[in-house]
């Protein structure tokens, strides 16, 4: 459960989150808002492009409902110092990660370890939770299905740092603020 509103502190970037929801509530409340079909049958669809809403999500977090056309994806990316999760609500949605916490300052290229690649495939009705820096990107492989998926995330997200990557070489690209997206 989260702090009630009185008690809760605000959110300073480059400071641990206090408070607020757990990851593991996150993907309670991404998995039961996938699993509502008035929640899902409420997103717009785009042939071409990805579409979202803004969702209510708990204890003061950000929580969006995310449309994926055939074969569009994220690249890769992190959300800073917030924790998060996802679940897919139709389709199948890829997830590649690294299994590495990267330095979050003072970088714009960095070789990756061997082994540090991960990949995992969510189906309609399951999803997964991350921790802070968490780095990946996630994608709808399907030729000729749209995915949804629900997304939470907490403290509500200060910023998104976009990567590319050249084999093991992962470059940090730009980074996003909330204007960019909302």
């Amino acid at each position: 459960m989260s702090a009630p509103a009185s008690t809760a502190r605000p959110y300073t970037p480059g400071r641990p989150p206090a408070g607020g929801p757990t990851a593991a509530e996150l993907l309670d409340f991404a998995l039961r808002t996938a699993a509502d079909p008035a929640a899902v049958a409420s997103l717009p669809l785009d042939p071409e492009g990805r579409t979202w809403i803004r969702l209510d999500g708990p204890g003061g977090s950000e929580a969006w409902l995310i449309g994926w056309p055939p074969g569009t994806g994220t690249g890769w990316h992190d959300h800073a110092e917030s924790r998060g999760a996802f679940a897919t609500a139709r389709g199948r949605l890829t997830e590649h990660s690294l299994a590495v916490r990267l330095p979050s300052e003072g970088w714009r290229s960095l070789e990756l370890a061997p082994d540090v690649d991960r990949s995992r495939t969510l189906d309609a009705g399951t999803g997964r939770a991350f921790l802070e820096h968490h780095l990946h990107e996630v994608l709808n492989e399907s030729p000729t299905e749209h995915a949804v998926s629900v997304h939470a995330y907490y403290p509500p997200l200060p910023l998104i740092r976009r990567y590319s990557r050249s084999g093991p070489v992962l470059h940090l690209e730009h980074v996003e603020s909330p204007a960019d997206w909302q």
